[in-house]
This record gives structure tokens, sequence and C-alpha cells, in this order.
């Protein structure tokens, strides 16, 4: 069963981290992504630009955005592939061990349309 899982965190927290502070963090991530890639669960991640760069299309309408209504904002996404959701609950608790502070959404994917697989992209 494959699952989408949202990352969501204090987007003023993450940018204000040092690269020092930034890359320990994304080591820590790393090592658990290799886990679950070596596992077979990991599929497509993305970690998200800002959203100060953000576009919203909304009624034929493109808008600066997002604009939230918590403190809380999407900063990236994974799609698992998972025998259950409970096997999903501990990835993301596996990932949050590395960053704490973050909060992990899952949710089924009712479909998913692999595409081109594209370059990994990095900064």
């Amino acid at each position: 069963m494959l699952y989408a899982m949202l990352a969501y965190h204090v987007e003023g927290v993450i940018t204000a981290m040092s690269p020092d502070e930034d890359a320990a963090l994304m080591e820590g991530l790393h090592k658990v992504h290799g886990r679950l890639t070596d596992e077979g669960k990991l599929g497509p991640a993305a970690r998200l630009g800002d959203t100060q760069a953000a576009r919203t299309v909304r009624g034929g309408l493109v808008i600066d955005g997002p604009f939230a209504e918590t403190k809380k904002a999407l900063l990236g996404f994974y799609v698992l592939d998972c025998a259950s959701m409970e096997d999903a609950v501990q990835a993301a608790m596996d990932l949050q061990k590395t960053n704490p502070s973050a909060v992990y959404e899952l949710r089924p994917v009712r479909l998913y349309l692999p595409g081109v697989a594209f370059p990994v992209a990095e900064g």
C-alpha cells in the first residue's frame, strides 16, 4: 500500500538553522531515508523551498502563498510503500526522532502516477 507522508514544520525554525545545524539535521534524516530505502519502503521524497517562493492557483487566479492559517507549513513530502498504516506510522516516528518538532501526516494514496524519473536535485 502506498502512503503519502507530508512533513510540516515551523518554517522560521528551519530557515534560522546555521548551515552546520541544517547539515546535521539532514544527515540524521538521510540515515532513516537509507534504512527505508534498503527496506524497499521509500519512494520519491522532496524537501520544498520557502513558502514565500510559492504560488497558489485557485479559481483561475495565481496568488502569492500559501497563506497558512497555522504556524506550521508543508516543507516536504515522501511516498512510502508499506504493508500497513502501522508500518507507515513507524517510519514517521523514526523520522520524528531525528526531527522532533516536525509533524508528519500520513494518508493512503488512491492514485499514483510515477511519471518521468527526475535526476536528484539538491539545494
